[in-house]
């Protein structure tokens, strides 16, 4: 029997990365996108090269309109894994950020991945066990200035994850988040160089991590070898914030 999964995001620096490593562990998926489609493409097109025996489909579905985890519900089935990898930054002063902003990330990072995993949990029931994985951030724990409603989402994805655990785990369905700290990706190719090296300054290990380390950790958490973990925050950040 395949096992599908479900990526939220995947043409974004994580989502591809997350979604190249639950593909060689095996993985049926569905690669979630919105604007990035020849991107999509050819990672549904590598994938199926890599690995014919496992099914591969791009899904399309703008997660900051009120109808896009309808869309996106309507176009997968079997579902035994969710990784909410979407998202956007907002770097930007509160007294800046317009109400149109605060609408779209909390669509984006909260309202339509919860009701993706409402309209898909009959899906994840039918499995003896079932996982969902939020990729949340080190902004979700302790919070940033210039960043205070991304901070407010990624945190209200945290708050989700130690809730929704407790209300799934009699399905037999395990909900965990990892909180990355500066992972190299697009989102934060915004930031100078001179900012960076202010950054890693203050990172113990003195580097900044990959996506390929946010995926490993979220293999494990879908391999298997985690099933007696539910409702955990995992930091992956260099000790940057303990």
């Amino acid at each position: 029997m395949k096992r599908y999964a479900v990526i939220l995001g995947s043409s974004g620096g994580i989502g591809e990365a997350v979604s190249r490593k639950l593909a060689a562990d095996g993985w049926s998926l569905y690669l979630h996108y919105n604007k990035n489609a020849e991107r999509a493409s050819e990672l549904k097109r590598s994938l199926t090269e890599t690995y014919p025996e496992a099914d591969f489909h791009s899904v399309q579905s703008d997660l900051s309109e009120p109808d896009g985890a309808v869309k996106l519900a309507e176009q997968v089935g079997h579902v035994q894994a969710i990784v909410v990898a979407s998202g956007q930054s907002m770097l930007r002063l509160l007294t800046d950020t317009t109400r149109s902003d605060m609408d779209a990330l909390w669509r984006v990072h909260m309202q339509n991945p919860a009701m993706f995993i409402s309209l898909a949990s009959a899906q994840l029931r039918s499995h003896p066990i079932s996982y969902i994985v939020f990729i949340g951030s080190i902004w979700g724990n302790t919070g940033a200035a210039g960043e205070v409603m991304y901070s407010a989402v990624k945190g209200a994805q945290h708050a989700f994850v130690k809730a929704y655990a407790k209300e799934a785990a009699y399905t037999g369905t395990r909900v965990n988040a990892i909180a990355p700290g500066w992972i190299e990706t697009e989102m934060n190719g915004e930031l100078s160089e001179d900012d960076k090296l202010v950054v890693i300054d203050q990172i113990p290990l003195q580097t900044t991590g990959q996506p390929e380390q946010v995926a490993d950790l979220a293999s494990f958490l879908l391999s298997g070898k985690a099933d007696y973990m539910t409702g955990e925050i995992l930091k992956l950040n260099g000790g940057w914030y303990i």
